[in-house]
């Protein structure tokens, strides 16, 4: 009785030690495709081994992305982030997490990640942030970071040379090297490599013009895709 006694407060201690440690399970995830038009190809720059997007692919973190000319592909990161790949463009992720409560009977998610790279062409970001959980996105462009951390619509392109950061809602933030972090509200656009410290409104750009009526396309279809996927799968 003593040895069973002994065994038992010992499978006890080992339980409550396990759930202490599952409180924050965290997982790698992988991209989901809503939807895809043209010629698209997802795979491992490094082994130079590409494959056409379907609707069932998984991109995960490591992954290149690259649209052809005229094509486009609309995917969801995480929840509550989500994103258009414009024709003659590339993208590399490199974070895609998901941080669950490892409490059974709460399930809950604790924390969610995406970080991706764009290598060049034009990318609209749909952001919206839970209010029961914490999700962190960032876009980096060259020495460009972009953060939101509310709500947001964004748009950014690059050549490799030259980036350029727009605003269609909310509010982003960005960062570049070890310049003061800067805001760009709704309405307005900055660029890079630039003098100016402060953005400029959009209406004076035709480029910046173009990346908010974009923009303003894409969330609308961004949206409609996102409702449907997230009727269909519980987080």
């Amino acid at each position: 009785m003593r040895f069973v006694s002994f065994s038992s407060v010992l499978a006890l201690c080992f339980c409550l030690l396990g759930n202490g440690c599952s409180k924050g399970i965290t997982r790698t995830t992988g991209a989901t495709v809503f939807f895809k038009r043209g010629n698209v190809v997802f795979g491992k720059a490094e082994r130079n081994d590409f494959q056409p997007v379907t609707s069932k692919s998984k991109i995960h973190v490591d992954d290149i992305v690259r649209t052809s000319d005229g094509a486009s592909i609309n995917l969801a990161l995480i929840p509550g982030v989500f994103v258009q790949l414009s024709g003659n463009s590339e993208i590399k992720i490199e974070d895609l997490r998901l941080t669950k409560d490892g409490n059974e009977t709460a399930g809950g998610m604790l924390d969610r990640r995406a970080q991706i790279r764009l290598n060049r062409g034009r990318i609209v970001s749909l952001f919206s942030q839970s209010a029961k959980n914490a999700s962190k996105f960032g876009i980096t462009a060259g020495q460009v970071k972009l953060k939101p951390d509310s709500d947001c619509l964004f748009c950014v392109w690059t050549d490799g040379t030259m980036t350029r950061a727009t605003c269609g809602r909310g509010e982003v933030n960005i960062s570049v090297d070890a310049q003061p972090l800067m805001k760009i509200a709704a309405g307005y656009f900055s660029q890079w490599p630039t003098a100016s410290k402060e953005p400029n409104a959009a209406i004076a750009d035709a480029g910046a013009q173009m990346d908010i009526k974009t923009a303003l396309d894409v969330e609308l279809e961004l949206l409609d895709q996102a409702a449907g996927w997230q009727n269909r799968r519980a987080f």
